[in-house]
C-alpha cells in the first residue's frame, strides 16, 4: 500500500482535552487545559485571557506532560500575571446591549439599529450597528469581520502608495487573518497575511507592520540590511516595536472575544 493511500485509510486522531490542577506556590492554585493534539510536535505551554493551556503531542506521556508543566511554573506565574486586571482584554459585545467597540486604538460607544440589513458604520465617534430584529450572535460576529477587513484594507489603500516607490514590486495578494503570534508574514509568492487585529492597535503600529512586511520585498530575512530598509522608510519602527509588546496580547485577545474565535493555532 502506497504512503498516500495509507494516509487517506488511517482514520485521523483526535484532540483530546482534560484538565490538571497546579499549585503555583502555597496558596495559589490553579486548573490548566491539558491538549493532546496529534499534530503537535513538541511539549507546548501557554497562557491567554481563558488561562494556561498545556499541548502535548500523541507520544508524549501524562508524566513528562506533569514534568513540564513543574519546569515552568515560574514562567506560567509570571505570564499568568501579565492578564491581571489593568491588562484585560475589551470585554466582547453583547447583542443589543450597550458596549463599546475598539477600533484604531479608540473605544467607540456602540448604538443598535432595527433594519432589513445587517450594517456597521461610524458616526460622529460612535458605533452604529443595524441589525434585523431576527438576527443573532452569530450574524452579529459576521458583520464585526467584515467591518474590521474593510477598515483594514481601507488602512492600506491608503498607506501602500507612499511606500510601493523604490519596492521590486507590490504584493501580489492580500489576506487578513487571525494569527495566535506574529502580526504579518510576507510569502514567497508575494501575498502578505496581515492579523485582523491590528486595526484594533494604535494606526501608527499596524502602519509599521505593514512597512515591515514591504520590505521583505527587497530582504527575505531580518538582517541588519533589513532592518536598515524598514529605518529608511519608517524611523519610529521601535516604539511600535515597544507598544506590540505592552499591548499586543491584550489586542488579539480582545479580538477572538469580538469575534467569538477560539484561539488561533497558528501564525
Amino acid at each position: 500500500m502506497s504512503g498516500l493511500l495509507q494516509r487517506l485509510l488511517t482514520p485521523t486522531a483526535t484532540v483530546q482535552r482534560d484538565t490538571v490542577r497546579l499549585r503555583l506556590d502555597d496558596s495559589d492554585e490553579i486548573e490548566v487545559l491539558r491538549v493532546r493534539d496529534p499534530r503537535a510536535r513538541r511539549l507546548k505551554l501557554s497562557v491567554d485571557e481563558r488561562g494556561a493551556r498545556l499541548t502535548l503531542p500523541s507520544r508524549a506521556s501524562l508524566a513528562a506532560g506533569e514534568q513540564f508543566l513543574q519546569a515552568n511554573r515560574a514562567w506560567l506565574q509570571q505570564q499568568l500575571a501579565r492578564f491581571s486586571n489593568d491588562a484585560l482584554p475589551v470585554p466582547a459585545l453583547q447583542l443589543r446591549q450597550p458596549g463599546q467597540l475598539l477600533l484604531r486604538g479608540e473605544q467607540l460607544p456602540v448604538h443598535w439599529q432595527e433594519g432589513r440589513f445587517t450594517r456597521i458604520g461610524i458616526e460622529a465617534g460612535s458605533a452604529c450597528i443595524q441589525l434585523p430584529a431576527r438576527a443573532g450572535e452569530p450574524a452579529l460576529r459576521r458583520a464585526l469581520r467584515e467591518f474590521y477587513e474593510a477598515q483594514m484594507r481601507a488602512d492600506v489603500g491608503r498607506w501602500l502608495p507612499t511606500y510601493l516607490p523604490g519596492l521590486p514590486r507590490a504584493p501580489t495578494r492580500l489576506r487578513l487573518k487571525v494569527m495566535s503570534s506574529q502580526w504579518g508574514s510576507l510569502a514567497p509568492d508575494g501575498t502578505m497575511a496581515l492579523d485582523l487585529a491590528l486595526i484594533l492597535g494604535r494606526p501608527s503600529a499596524f502602519e509599521y507592520v505593514l512597512v515591515h512586511e514591504l520590505c521583505h520585498l527587497l530582504q527575505a530575512n531580518h538582517s541588519p540590511a533589513f532592518w536598515a530598509e524598514v529605518e529608511a522608510r519608517f524611523p519610529r519602527w521601535r516604539e511600535e516595536r515597544d507598544y506590540f509588546h505592552a499591548e499586543g496580547r491584550r489586542l488579539k485577545a480582545s479580538l477572538r472575544l469580538l469575534l467569538g474565535t477560539p484561539p488561533a493555532s497558528g501564525g
